[in-house]
């Protein structure tokens, strides 16, 4: 069974995420969600997920922190992150890059894209 994690700390984008990907549930696909980083790393951990869905500015721990944590200290190198943020200056998408990101996208995102990403990903 595939499943996919979403943490943001604002509870209608989590929730927006959360309804675009219901219809993979139909697919055996489990969704996760937590609102901090802190919570976020944990369920990493405990449910190893194939696709996370990370916002970068969120309380405890942010999303670059967990995206490093995961890639580099916990080497889950088969997660696949993307980072969803208002950071859109060049300096962030490096960042996002050097902590180890699949891909950067800037919010608002289109809720479709993400859709499309997600069955690209876990091939759904």
């Amino acid at each position: 069974m595939s499943k996919v994690l979403i943490v943001d700390d604002e509870a209608y984008i989590r929730l927006l995420i959360e309804q675009t990907l219901e219809d993979l549930e139909d697919q055996g696909v489990e969704i996760f969600t937590a609102d901090n980083g802190v919570d976020a790393l944990a369920i990493i951990q405990a449910e190893r997920p194939e696709l996370v869905f990370l916002d970068v500015m969120m309380p405890k721990m942010n999303g670059f922190d967990v995206c490093q944590a995961v890639k580099r200290d916990l080497k889950m190198e088969d997660v696949y992150i993307i980072l969803l943020t208002a950071k859109g200056q060049e300096y962030d998408k490096q960042h996002g890059e050097q902590v180890g990101a699949n891909v950067y996208l800037t919010k608002p995102f289109d809720p479709d894209q993400l859709l499309d990403m997600a069955q690209l990903i876990l091939k759904v």
